[in-house]
């Protein structure tokens, strides 16, 4: 494992505020820590482990606040949720054995598609549309695949999964994002368990992130539930489109 150094920390630090911050609206929290962890030298499923436990408490934060404001009913996605759950055991299981860089070359069309869509698409507001899936199809075929990408990578997903739930289940955007949060802890918490019993974590940073993304999740959940689409959707685009550019650099 690599050293690092105090500003190495600090910078890994404020990294995580901002990506608990943005995470909590637009998703993308992911890449915007997971790129900064192997920046540190941290080996690849350190970085992925490490990045799994400090985003899942992240979400923690943002997903107690969704619930204590209605926006989410837990009971209602509990299938959905054992089933994402389920993906992401199988998921983490495959990225421990195989490298994860097939997924790379997908990531930046992903976003730039996400991205158009939030922009131009009618469906995308406060108010539910008619659903295009059932509720047991997505919760039996969507969620477990969504589990799978979150266990085996995982970046992007709180930008996908709002898209997902909104074009299939036809949710408004703050219902979207607000389903998102539970899905995504619940992924990254069971892989981060799986990645913890490899130890394939390392804890002091890990947790020390996690501090900082909570507090940014706190302030970015409190502005998506007072201000609802006119917030999450530019900011959705912005971070999709920058992610994505970003990817497209790097290649």
């Amino acid at each position: 494992m690599p050293e690092l150094t105090a500003p190495v920390i600090s910078l890994l630090v404020g990294v995580a505020f901002c990506a608990g911050f943005v995470s909590s609206m637009a998703g993308a929290g992911g890449l915007i820590t997971l790129p900064v962890l192997l920046w540190a030298g941290l080996p690849p499923l350190a970085a992925l482990g490490s990045n799994k436990v400090q985003s899942a408490l992240g979400t923690l934060v943002s997903t107690i606040k969704f619930v204590r404001s209605g926006h989410l009913e837990l009971r209602a996605a509990r299938t959905g949720l054992l089933m994402a759950g389920g993906g992401a055991v199988f998921g983490t299981w495959v990225v421990q054995r195989l490298p994860n860089a097939v997924l790379e070359p997908l990531l930046p069309l992903l976003m730039i598609t996400i991205a158009l869509y939030f922009l131009i698409s009618p469906r995308v507001g406060d108010e539910d549309v008619p659903r295009r899936v059932s509720p047991r199809v997505f919760d039996y075929a969507g969620a477990p695949a969504m589990g799978f990408y979150g266990g085996f990578f995982g970046p992007g997903m709180g930008s996908v999964f709002p898209f997902l739930l909104v074009s299939l289940r036809g949710y408004n955007l703050r219902k979207a994002t607000a389903h998102t949060k539970a899905l995504v802890l619940t992924i990254n918490g069971t892989s981060a368990l799986l990645f913890a019993a490899a130890d394939q974590v390392i804890w002091s940073l890990a947790l020390t992130m996690a501090a900082a993304q909570m507090l940014g999740a706190w302030f970015g959940s409190g502005l998506v539930i007072r201000r609802g689409t006119r917030l999450v959707q530019p900011v959705i685009v912005v971070v999709t489109v920058a992610v994505a550019a970003r990817l497209l650099w790097m290649r």
